[in-house]
């Protein structure tokens, strides 16, 4: 068989895969401060299909708060996020705030006794050095603070650890990831000076170091989205990567996609390829559809484990809510087993540092080691 197309799909853990994370621990207490897109349509969603007990919200707005309350029969509305950070019937705080916002409430949470851990959103603060300075109050206070990195919980990113830890696709040589795709850009990034790298690509350059390990160096290079109507630097952008390990990587953000509007058809995507010496894999991502929504995509080939044939486990969970449980489930269970979690603030200021690398990399017109950064 010629690799064209690929056989018919079984299930995903027809060959062992896991596309989604176990739930082991859903009894903490979760306050969630937020009431935007993505803790009201996603997070809130796929903490109701998990079980896990959301008992306290708050915004910025109480009203906003109170609305989504309403929707997810949350019993509790703080006037404040201060105020829910205070509730002691809080054992988790889940901020999905914007990152100039996140250091104080995250100070905050670390000092209260009953407050066992705490999950904040991506990017972690506007610069590497706060990034590390949490990281240090968190050590210090004893309490895990993970950093929402939804994307190495994506389905397809997911069986693709899998394959490459089991040796499948043997010395991974090539990854690519191609994205076109525009993302509702907050309001709040206006004011930033920063936009696609720290905001979009950061997903990107995270899950490439949850596959291949530790970056040697980044090249960046960037224009400004015609699209984007606020100032910016860093609209499209293009990194080039290369892994201590040897694997060079691509990683693209096109937010422009061209033209588009009713009436026009852009295509629009996200898809990746990875190319090892024993096999190739390659898939999509799914969240550009949302909220019709589609599963992400994997299909491989490899030498030893399925004879240069195609296959394509599939699966009918997504990225956009389902792969958010996994986020929260990590930091409950590495809470109760009293060990760090998979996506630690310590992990987390290594991807703030390549990130900071990438607009060094940009500024300066160079490849820029992340041995610069202390990385």
């Amino acid at each position: 068989m010629t690799p064209t197309s690929a056989t018919a799909a079984p299930a995903a853990d027809a060959r062992g895969f896991e596309p989604d994370a176990p739930i082991r621990r859903r009894d903490f207490r979760i306050g969630a401060i937020g009431a935007g897109f993505i803790m009201a349509d996603v997070q809130l969603a796929a903490y109701r299909e998990a079980g896990f007990p959301v008992v306290a919200i708050a915004s910025r707005t109480r009203s906003k708060a109170a609305d989504v309350a309403q929707r997810w029969n949350i019993p509790t509305v703080h006037d404040t996020p201060e105020a829910l950070i205070r509730d002691p019937q809080v054992q988790i705080v889940d901020i999905a705030f914007p990152p100039d916002r996140q250091p104080e409430l995250i100070r905050l949470a670390l000092a209260q006794p009953h407050v066992k851990a705490v999950l904040a959103q991506k990017p972690l603060a506007l610069d590497l050095e706060t990034a590390r300075a949490l990281a240090e109050e968190a050590r210090a206070a004893g309490k895990p603070l993970s950093v929402n990195q939804n994307m190495r919980f994506d389905q397809s990113m997911r069986v693709l650890k899998q394959l490459l830890d089991r040796g499948e696709l043997g010395t991974p040589v090539l990854a690519t990831i191609e994205m076109r795709a525009i993302p509702h850009w907050q309001e709040f990034l206006r004011g930033y000076g920063r936009l696609t790298l720290a905001n979009m690509s950061v997903h990107h350059l995270d899950v490439l170091r949850f596959l291949f390990g530790e970056p040697e160096d980044i090249y960046t290079a960037a224009r400004p989205d015609p699209r984007t109507g606020f100032e910016h630097s860093d609209g499209i952008v293009c990194s080039t990567l290369r892994f201590r390990s040897g694997v060079m990587a691509l990683s693209m953000e096109d937010v422009w996609t061209g033209p588009h509007g009713e009436g026009f058809d852009a295509g629009i995507f996200i898809k990746w390829r990875v190319e090892g010496t024993e096999g190739v894999a390659e898939g999509t991502i799914g969240w550009p559809d949302y909220p019709e929504g589609s599963p992400s995509t994997l299909r491989y080939s490899s030498r030893h484990g399925t004879g240069g044939e195609w296959i394509a486990p599939s699966w009918s969970t997504r990225w956009f809510p389902q792969a958010f449980a996994g986020v929260m489930e990590q930091l409950q269970w590495a809470l109760a087993q009293g060990e760090a979690p998979m996506l630690d603030v310590a992990d987390n200021v290594k991807t703030m540092a390549l990130v900071e690398a990438g607009y060094r990399s940009l500024e300066e017109r160079r490849a820029v080691p992340l041995a610069e950064f202390g990385v």
